[in-house]
């Protein structure tokens, strides 16, 4: 009952002081708010930077350690062309590897991909789109959003039927009156019958490969469009993707199972190298956290001047606020009011003054998450909101703790006489 008592006192108090000193009150309020904007601002910007770039990297999918020529991060102290001299993947090898990886995977894909390509459907074409050969697993390891229609089937793999998967880019261009599912088109000279269209994806920030633009067909078709380049020079050349389980943390035992069968399968002595890369989208996520966390601490670091100029701008409501209600302090004390009774009295004071101005904040970042926007779609998460809203409690703490603690040890009978 206590509590509940000095809270309502000192939201009243803090009220009358809102109402009784409006300029002031607001002048001061000012710079929590510009504060608490500032930071969970750039929390907000940095948060919706960073799922924006982990949404355009997408393509590479999660937990997928991937089998290629090349690594995606170069050794400095290692040759360039002991890379260049490695063979690509092959199926050969994919098929080795659906055999020998044991229960530690959830799927082995083979893929390949050729940019600049152009789809004819009767009058209408589209330019620039990419064809890529997959096999049956590669909806495990990618995103691949079928919208309408299906996904292939086994034997459809296995026959390499001319059946395609297109993007909704390609479905708008190629049938403008819609119902692309059953129709036919050419690339390449081949004919490919429509099973499915993926779901609409639109442009990201990095400009990375959308889904949109892109044209899935059985991996065995592909290679009867393309000569498979044994090299990874002068033509399109095949990649692996391993699927990885949720119960593998790290996904070591998968990548020490593969390296040892990928050894094994290309006759590698004990002292040999290795003559392949094993690639983790891992390496990229770790590398675009540590660059959003450098910059969300510089954000808040830029933002917590400004939280210091309305700690201030508080602090000073409050000496104050404790020189005008002396004489009041002086009667509450005569009463039987205790030292800690004045302190939080205060203390809540200036907490619910900043948590007001924080609050204002807060709305102002909501406000600007409501603007659209095409290639960076901002949002204000609950944790950036608990976090304004702490570090107002924290500021209003700090701001009025000195205040308070003058306030409760006022003497009650000069505290009376004074004017």
């Amino acid at each position: 009952m206590l509590a509940l008592r000095l809270t309502f006192e000192s939201l009243r108090f803090a009220w009358d002081a809102l109402r009784g000193n409006v300029l002031r009150t607001v002048l001061s309020l000012l710079g929590v708010t510009v504060g608490i904007f500032a930071i969970i601002a750039v929390f907000a910007v940095v948060d919706s930077l960073e799922a924006n770039v982990r949404h355009s990297m997408d393509f590479i999918g999660d937990k997928v350690i991937y089998v290629g020529k090349w690594p995606w991060k170069f050794d400095p102290t290692r040759p360039w062309w002991k890379y260049f001299n490695r063979p690509v993947p092959t199926e050969r090898e994919f098929r080795e590897l659906q055999k020998r990886l044991g229960p530690n995977n959830k799927g082995v894909a083979i893929f390949v991909a050729s940019g600049g390509n152009t789809l004819k459907a009767a009058v209408n074409s589209v330019a620039d789109c990419a064809l890529q050969g997959v096999s049956y697993d590669y909806r495990i390891i990618s995103n691949v959003p079928v919208e309408d229609g299906r996904y292939f089937t086994p034997q459809e793999m296995a026959d390499g039927r001319p059946v395609a998967i297109i993007g909704a880019t390609i479905a708008e261009n190629l049938y403008p009156q819609g119902h692309a599912l059953g129709q036919e088109f050419k690339v390449r000279g081949a004919k490919f019958t429509v099973i499915g269209v993926m779901k609409k994806e639109g442009k990201n920030m990095l400009d990375t490969p959308s889904n949109d633009a892109n044209c899935l067909i059985p991996y065995g078709a592909f290679a009867k469009l393309f000569a498979l380049s044994a090299t990874g020079m002068g033509g399109p050349s095949p990649s692996l993707g391993v699927k990885g389980r949720d119960d593998d943390p790290g996904l070591l035992n998968l990548e020490y199972e593969m390296q040892g069968v990928m050894r094994n399968i290309r006759g590698l002595k004990p002292r040999q190298e290795d003559n392949f890369a094993l690639n983790r989208p891992e390496m990229i996520a770790s590398a675009i956290g540590k660059l959003f966390d450098i910059i969300g601490v510089a954000g808040a670091v830029i933002g917590s001047f400004a939280i210091l100029v309305g700690g201030f701008g508080i602090a000073n409501i409050m000496f104050v606020s404790v020189r005008e209600r002396t004489s009041i302090i002086g009667i509450q004390k005569s009463l039987g009011a205790q030292n800690f009774f004045i302190l939080f009295q205060f203390l809540f004071e200036a907490v619910f003054l900043c948590v007001i101005g924080g609050g204002l904040g807060i709305l102002l970042v909501w406000l600007i998450t409501l603007v659209p926007q095409d290639y960076l779609p901002l949002f204000l998460s609950g944790g950036n909101v608990a976090l304004g809203l702490l570090v107002s409690v924290g500021i209003g703490i700090l701001a009025g703790i000195v205040p308070a603690i003058i306030a409760a040890n006022l003497d009650p009978v000069e505290a009376i006489r004074a004017k």
